[in-house]
């Protein structure tokens, strides 16, 4: 059986893993995640789950160890939108997304040392228009300060969202379309229970 290592804290990521039966340690992947100047939201996201895959590799990895980093960004036009690091940030966020639709990308990188394999999940969320006092109340919560564009659509978040086109699981940070391609890809079993 091959080892596979999550390279992230995400909570969320780790219950994706689990749900399709996927045996894994975690080992975050501590990197700067800031843009370049000038880049395109595609190629952040691909950058960052790459390098946190190849960081993972490089500092623990033995020759038969899978190491799986991903990379989650809403964007709006060519803008992205991180995790929020104050009240005032994120409800500029869900002002930015008012009835409006956005992106969600989802870079999964998954590699061993001999190669590494990327893909990418593209997801449309249309948002319903938000009155200013329910963002705040939602910000209230606490579920808004560690996710990337300021909502969580498996969460209380929920309720902005008038529609959805693409990959859920992508949204919530690991889209299990591309995520089980690769796990093949590397021998990984899933439904390993």
């Amino acid at each position: 059986m091959t080892d596979l290592i999550l390279a992230s804290a995400s909570p969320r990521r780790a219950e994706i893993l689990r749900q399709i039966g996927v045996a894994f340690q975690i080992v975050p992947a501590d990197i700067d995640e800031t843009p370049m100047s000038q880049e395109l939201p595609t190629d952040y996201v691909r950058r960052m789950a790459r390098e946190k895959t190849q960081h993972v590799i490089d500092s623990i990895a033995g020759s038969s160890t899978v190491v799986l980093g991903a990379d989650t960004s809403v964007v709006l036009g060519c803008k992205i939108y991180g995790k929020p690091k104050n009240q005032d940030e994120g409800m500029s966020m869900l002002a930015d997304l008012s009835g409006k639709t956005h992106q969600v990308l989802t870079a999964v990188a998954m590699g061993n040392k001999q190669s590494c394999v990327l893909k990418l999940s593209a997801t449309d969320v249309k948002f319903r228009d938000l009155d200013p006092e329910e963002c705040l109340k939602y910000w209230k919560t606490g579920e808004p300060l560690d996710k990337a564009g300021g909502y969580a659509i498996q969460g209380m978040g929920a309720v902005f969202i008038e529609k959805i086109s693409g990959s859920f699981s992508g949204v919530v940070g690991l889209p299990i379309e591309q995520t089980s391609q690769l796990l093949q890809t590397f021998n990984v079993p899933i439904w390993d229970l």
